[in-house]
């Protein structure tokens, strides 16, 4: 287990960060709508990020054991791929998002849409080492992404007015709702396979940092 003193308070800032966030979506979140908060998938891979760095600190403080690869694998992931939408979405439409076509508060966007999730890959790829399992990873991330297809499709559409586009409404992205069924399904089939892309790539890159820096033919446990 890695005691170093730059890990641990890496891991602390990259956990208060996380919490500080998750705090203030929970008691500043718009709850206007059905699902609230929880609307956005951003929102959730806030939490994943949040309870990913509590377990890296945990590790860290010497109070758990259990590496979770398939979780932090999955935080990774997620996060790449909203990170990855959210700005090919915005730049291609910036009223993709918000009717003003304006980003929210900036050091909050930015957070969502870089710096955090770069904090979690950092610690994933070369610190806890992470993707040593990535079919457990790719598991969670496939199910992640059916579930809240599922939630914003089944609950969220139906149980809300806004916004409004050209073919329905209340799906929490305002371009989703200027989309066919059909089109939301090809859209959510190509962010699957994304996905699976993105655990591919992380688990190359995961392998051959790990070989890089491999102190003898036996690699060492790195948690």
């Amino acid at each position: 287990m890695d005691q170093s003193k730059s890990v641990l308070t890496y891991r602390w800032v990259v956990f208060l960060l996380a919490a500080f966030y998750v705090l203030r979506m929970i008691f500043l979140g718009d709850y206007d709508g059905f699902g609230g908060p929880y609307r956005y998938l951003t929102n959730w891979a806030l939490v994943f990020s949040c309870t990913s760095g509590f377990a890296m600190l945990m590790i860290s403080l010497g109070r758990n054991q259990k590496r979770i690869d398939g979780f932090v694998g999955m935080t990774a992931v997620i996060n790449v791929m909203v990170v990855i939408l959210y700005w090919r979405i915005y730049f291609a439409d910036p009223y993709a998002f918000q009717a003003s076509g304006e980003l929210g508060v900036w050091w909050q966007e930015y957070y969502w849409h870089g710096l955090g999730p770069a904090l979690q890959i950092i610690d994933a790829l070369f610190i806890h080492r992470s993707f040593r399992k990535p079919f457990r990873s790719l598991a969670a991330v496939i199910g992640v992404i059916a579930v809240y297809v599922v939630w914003i499709e089944a609950a969220v559409e139906p149980l809300n007015s806004s916004p409004v586009g050209s073919v329905t409404s209340g799906l929490p992205y305002r371009f989703l709702n200027s989309l066919e069924w059909s089109g939301r399904v090809d859209f959510y089939i190509a962010n699957a396979v994304v996905a699976v892309v993105l655990t591919i790539v992380f688990t190359a890159l995961a392998w051959a940092i790990r070989l890089a820096s491999r102190p003898s033919r036996a690699e060492k446990p790195f948690l």
